[in-house]
Order: C-alpha cells, then structure tokens, then sequence
C-alpha cells in the first residue's frame, strides 16, 4: 500500500500534524510495508501558480500546446496522487477555511483534461477514487452544538476533490485547539480517530513478492 501524507501547519509541533500523524500510526499499524510519499508544506512550500502555468491553462488552445516546463510540478503532484492508495492530509483551519500551502497544491492537481473533464453538467473527475483522510485543527469551534464560526473548508475540500474523482473522504476535527493542554490534546485526537474506517484495506492489493 503507498500513502501520500501531507501536513499543511506552518507549526512542527502543531494538532494537525498529531491528527495526521496519529492517522498514519493507525494504517501503518495495519499494513506495516506500507510504503509513504511525504509533502510536508511547512519547510518546503509550494509556489503559487507561476505565470506560464496560468498561461498554459487559460484556454483549450493554450493547453494543447503547454509552454515549455510549465506543467512539470503539476504532473509529479498528480503522479503522487495516482500513485497513492490513500491520502492523508492534516490541516490547519486558516480564517475559516484551507491554508494558501494546501490551495497551492490543489490548483495544481485540479487540471482541465488530466484530472477533470469539462462538461455542460460541470466539471467531472478523472482520477480513480480512494480514501481521504483529513485531520482538521481548529483553534475555534465549527462543528456540533457549541459551533461560534463558520466551516468553509470541509464543504470546499470535498467539492473540488471531488472534482478530480476523490470522493471518499473522512474528516477528523480537534476543535478549540487554544485552549486545550497536552494530555487534553491528546484525548481530542483519540476521540476525534475513534469513528475512522480501515475498512478499504481489504480491497487494496497487496504487493507481488
């Protein structure tokens, strides 16, 4: 099994990264020759679209004959992708939504006639499903009864993967990050991972030895 596993937190001793850290403790844990492709954004972030990249994907025109390189972190972004058979992302929760180091990397995987399809319906998605597994951390409160704020990246994240073809996403959220100690951090995230579904690991195919 390959997982690609991405932290977004500026932080190195953030929640987020314990979330998605603690996510792939538990596939390890269950497929120990799993094998990991890491992204971490923090020391090494992706830029922003360059200009021959928006260039290149301004029109059908121009993306039948992409500038020269302008495509190249793109389709190592995507191969990652591909590649994976589960995805793992731990994500601050930045002004109510994603951080700009994680849309950096989706407007790179979210490309017209290589993971998308343009229809009169909308766009429809090109890569092949699998798990997503998003641990969310949030120094405020978006979900359940106490919520003070609204949640506009769950509903994003699941939109525009969804564009792609990844639809098969389990969102995983220790809220109220501020003002919460250690050890009661620690129990945020076994409660937050306690409703997780390994179940997809029967149908990943084990490697020919």
């Amino acid at each position: 099994m390959n997982i690609l596993h991405i932290d977004c937190s500026p932080r190195p001793e953030s929640h987020s990264r314990q979330l998605s850290g603690a996510i792939v403790k538990k596939l390890l844990k269950a497929t120990p020759d799993a094998s990991i492709t890491r992204r971490d954004f923090a020391p090494a972030p992706l830029p922003h679209a360059a200009p021959d990249y928006a260039t290149t994907l301004s029109s059908p025109a121009t993306l039948a004959a992409p500038l020269k390189g302008a495509l190249d972190l793109s389709e190592v972004l995507i191969r990652e992708v591909e590649a994976a058979d589960v995805i793992v992302i731990g994500t601050p929760m930045h002004n109510l939504t994603v951080p700009s180091v994680l849309k950096a990397w989706i407007d790179q995987i979210l490309r017209a006639g290589r993971t998308f399809m343009s229809t009169p319906a909308g766009k429809v998605g090109m890569l092949r499903d699998r798990p997503v597994f998003v641990g969310i951390a949030s120094g405020g409160v978006f979900t359940g009864e106490k919520a003070n704020q609204p949640d506009f990246l769950t509903p994003y994240l699941s939109a525009v993967l969804a564009s792609t073809g990844l639809k098969t996403l389990q969102f995983f959220p220790v809220q109220a990050t501020a003002f919460l100690d250690r050890e009661q951090a620690r129990l945020a995230i076994e409660r937050a991972l306690a409703p997780i579904d390994l179940t997809f690991l029967a149908e990943v195919p084990c490697p020919i030895e």
